[in-house]
């Protein structure tokens, strides 16, 4: 597969800068339009420091996500500026993230996955950008649906000859660190919204990119934007209210699954197709 063409079979790949094809056709607003409508909504925000959400970080949650197309993203968030809190770091209301995933040498947490299985961990560092923080993070979800994460701080995204992450991985992982090694890095935008009642998280990505540390291949998808609510139980939301009223039902895909469909054309990736073809035609 080659970086930043077309459509490829039911693979989704980079689109043209600038304006974007919808699925039916239709032009959509120039990107640069959409992040200035974007920034100018959560302008509109009551905004929350990190201090003030530490209280409420749903470590052990239920996930529901959505994917959405980001010309819907102001609209979502016009919607949300009288029940949520936007979360500031200085004076930035968006965050950078850069994630770099590992697995084993057969890619197992990604085929775990792609079979289907219920239990399934990935291991990641994330690196905080504008917070200047990194962390080796296990991210295990059980049968019953719920996720847990567990990290620790480190200094540097290679951890496979720290001494700490080695014991890190031993207590909270299925694999050990001579198992594993790089598999695929992403980027993307992050916004973080919290109800005002301070009982739900979300998350919103963006703009998100990928580059497989096996093939060498990169890949991105402009018109992408997953939308993620943690909560603690099945409490009601109104951000998945805003979502119902513009017919966005809920649909969710791991990042790193999507990421090594979208940069190795080696692996197996049937459970993904159908969610693939809707991303294409968002």
């Amino acid at each position: 597969m080659e970086d930043n063409v077309g459509v490829i079979t039911d693979k989704v790949v980079a689109l043209d800068k600038g304006a974007c094809v919808a699925g039916d056709g239709a032009l959509m607003p120039k990107m640069s339009d959409v992040v200035e409508s974007i920034d100018g909504k959560l302008a509109a925000l009551a905004p929350i420091t990190l201090e003030e959400m530490s209280g409420i970080r749903l470590m052990n949650r239920i996930d529901t996500k959505f994917l959405v197309n980001v010309a819907n993203l102001p609209t979502l968030l016009e919607m949300a500026k009288e029940d949520y809190y936007v979360q500031r770091i200085g004076d930035l209301r968006k965050a950078f993230y850069r994630t770099l995933y590992y697995d084993t040498p057969q890619a197992t947490m990604y085929v775990v996955h792609q079979d289907g299985k219920l239990n399934r961990q990935k291991i990641r560092v994330r690196e905080y950008v504008e917070s200047n923080l990194m962390f080796l993070e296990v991210k295990t979800k059980n049968n019953k649906g719920r996720t847990s994460k567990k990290r620790i701080t480190v200094t540097d995204e290679n951890v496979l000859h720290n001494e700490e992450a080695i014991a890190f991985l031993d207590e909270k992982s299925k694999f050990k660190m001579n198992e594993i090694d790089f598999r695929l890095r992403n980027s993307f935008f992050r916004i973080t919204l919290v109800n005002k009642e301070k009982s739900e998280r979300l998350t919103i990505d963006y703009n998100i990119n990928f580059e497989n540390c096996v093939t060498g291949t990169k890949n991105t998808i402009p018109k992408l934007c997953i939308v993620e609510v943690k909560q603690d139980g099945n409490a009601h939301s109104h951000f998945k209210d805003y979502l119902a009223s513009l017919r966005i039902k809920k649909r969710s895909i791991s990042k790193y699954c999507l990421g090594m469909v979208l940069t190795d054309p080696s692996i197996k990736y049937n459970r993904f197709k159908e969610k693939v073809r809707y991303i294409n035609k968002l």
